[in-house]
C-alpha cells in the first residue's frame, strides 16, 4: 500500500490473482506499467469477481455479494435445490449472560 496527502494506492495479491486499486489514476497505471515490464501478466478490466466474491459497481457505490460462491457450494455438495425453513428464533430477543452459570473453558474452541 502506498499513500500520499489524500491518495492511496493499494496491491492486493493472493497466489496469481491480483487486485491494483486506490485513488490516485496514475499511479496505479505507473504501477501496472511496472508489473508489466517486470512480470508475465494480463490485465483483465475491471473487478467482477475475486476469492468466491462478486462486485458490482454503481454510479456511488460498489456492491460485495456471495451469490455465486454459495450457489457453486451448494451445487457442489448436492443441496442446491434445497429449500429454506424459517427457524425459531425470536425476533428481537435479547442476549444476556447468566449470573448463576459456569465458566466455559474457550480453549476449547480456539484452533
Amino acid at each position: 500500500m502506498k499513500r500520499g496527502k489524500e491518495r492511496i494506492t493499494t496491491l492486493i495479491i493472493y497466489v496469481d490473482d491480483m487486485i491494483v486499486t486506490g485513488n490516485d489514476q496514475d499511479e496505479i497505471s505507473s504501477l501496472q506499467q511496472y508489473l508489466v515490464s517486470e512480470f508475465e501478466m494480463k490485465q483483465l478490466g475491471n473487478l467482477k469477481y475475486f476469492l468466491g466474491i462478486e462486485v458490482a459497481r454503481s454510479k456511488h457505490s460498489i456492491f460485495l455479494c456471495q451469490r455465486k460462491y454459495t450457489i457453486d457450494l451448494l451445487s457442489e455438495i448436492g443441496l442446491l435445490g434445497i429449500k429454506p425453513i424459517d427457524t425459531s428464533i425470536e425476533h428481537n430477543h435479547k442476549l444476556f449472560q447468566c449470573s448463576n452459570s459456569t465458566n466455559i473453558d474457550k480453549r476449547r474452541y480456539h484452533g
